[in-house]
């Protein structure tokens, strides 16, 4: 398990700038993700998906973020997220540590 204090600082750094983790909180370029493990992806409402989101229809679980977060356009492909991925294995297990606790 990841450090989720580190996690937090890390998602400020890299990932609050288009996404939101408050309760009920509106969307940026990218979804609000509180609460996002066990969802599946392309279903938060109010959120307009791509098409390859949707049809990817995965739950958002470690193993999925830990993949997603990667290497996003390998892991869905078509994706509209200008984002790279977290390069660091112990950097994405701090980001998901921190995304766990959203609930």
């Amino acid at each position: 398990m990841g450090d989720p204090i580190n996690g937090k600082k890390l998602f400020m750094k890299m990932c609050a700038s288009c996404h939101t983790t408050t309760k009920d909180g509106k969307h940026k370029i990218g979804p609000n993700l509180h609460g996002i493990i066990g969802k599946t992806s392309g279903t938060v409402p109010g959120f307009s998906f791509t098409e390859s989101m949707k049809k990817k229809a995965v739950v958002w679980d470690e193993k999925a973020l830990n993949d997603y977060l990667e290497f996003p356009k390998k892991f869905v492909p078509g994706t509209k997220k200008a984002f790279d991925g977290v390069k660091k294995a112990e950097d994405r297990k701090d980001l998901i540590a921190f995304l766990t606790t959203l609930k």
